[in-house]
């Protein structure tokens, strides 16, 4: 059995973790940088300089954590791509030192196949062919896995990603950052057919997605209405919201696996936590007799165990990196 030191800062959460080869973890520490919350979103220089203030102690941590030493270490995962380049590039500079250090394989992640595998975590044993929804803060795919290595890319966003659509739409109801769960929290209770927001892009024979048109449609329609009526409406405002959202969501996926017989699928990312995406989803899928799979809640968002799990099969294959490995921000699972 081996035993993977793993490490995530894509973005602006910096996470350590302790996995073995069986996708147990004994370690997933998360240090969310909340002082992004004053600006609206994340920014990219303020975000790396708190990977570079943290990881070393998060690190210890998730270490102690695990009751492990770097004697137990068997090889070092970091995720390098996509995301924001100077964070990519302080987990990618931290594990190299290690991996160089205690001579140790290094072994590179793909953010978005990170996803993929944290469902992997609570089911060892799912392996594909599955179609798998990937839709995040910055990505939305939908890939048809054949195999792990062997997959199509059969829709993606043609321009906003869907936890961008929340965050936006959040940010112009002022309900802060990050706007999925605020949104999902805020509709509760709300009504999802009170305002009919457009699902863009409806042909049954396309599974690309697009979400800009929708986020204009709702602010013209708050720039309409004024601040007492939204205050009054909110809950039923954000329930309409997160509808046109996972409606768009929901009827590519279900489309495309209905069309090309798919039977099990999978959905991961950040936006895989939303309440309303895994009700519809289980209920479409429970009707065409397909499998679906969603990640516990606690590695839906970025986190540094679903890179470790990524890295298991890429270490029995031995599929190490060099210590010429570099950070890169070009998006998509295809990439790495």
């Amino acid at each position: 059995m081996i035993k993977i030191l793993a490490f995530e800062t894509s973005c602006d959460d910096t996470s350590v973790a302790f996995i073995d080869s069986n996708y147990k973890v004994y370690s997933n520490l998360i240090s969310s940088q909340i002082t992004h919350q004053d600006f609206g979103g994340v920014v990219p220089e303020l975000a790396s300089r708190m990977h570079m203030k943290n990881i070393m102690k998060l690190t210890q941590m998730a270490m102690n954590k695990a009751k492990v030493t770097f004697n137990d270490i068997d090889a070092i995962a970091v995720s390098v791509n996509p995301g924001l380049i100077g964070a990519l590039l302080v987990g990618v500079s931290f594990a190299k030192s290690l991996a160089y250090s205690l001579n140790k394989p290094l072994i590179a992640v793909n953010h978005m196949l990170g996803h993929i595998y944290a469902n992997k975590i609570r089911n060892p044993e799912l392996d594909p062919p599955y179609l798998a929804l990937v839709v995040s803060g910055g990505h939305t795919e939908l890939v048809d896995f054949r195999a792990i290595d062997d997959f199509d890319i059969v829709g993606k966003t043609r321009d906003d990603a869907a936890g961008e659509a929340f965050d936006k739409v959040a940010k112009l109801l002022g309900l802060g950052y990050p706007g999925g769960p605020q949104i999902d929290s805020t509709a509760k209770g709300g009504d999802p057919h009170f305002v009919d927001f457009p699902r863009a892009m409806k042909q049954k024979d396309n599974f690309d997605f697009s979400f800009s048109g929708f986020k204009t449609a709702v602010r013209n329609y708050l720039l309409a209405h004024d601040i007492e009526f939204q205050r009054k409406h909110i809950a039923d405002i954000t329930a309409s919201v997160q509808k046109a959202i996972v409606d768009s969501l929901v009827s590519k996926t279900i489309n495309y696996a209905k069309k090309h017989g798919s039977k099990v699928i999978i959905v991961a990312g950040g936006v895989s936590a939303n309440s309303l995406l895994r009700q519809e989803i289980k209920e479409q899928t429970r009707k065409l007799g397909i499998e679906v799979y969603f990640p516990p809640l606690e590695y839906c968002m970025d986190n540094a165990a679903m890179i470790g799990a990524a890295a298991v099969e890429k270490y029995e294959r031995r599929e190490f990196a060099d210590l010429s490995l570099n950070a890169f921000s070009t998006k998509g699972v295809r990439f790495i």
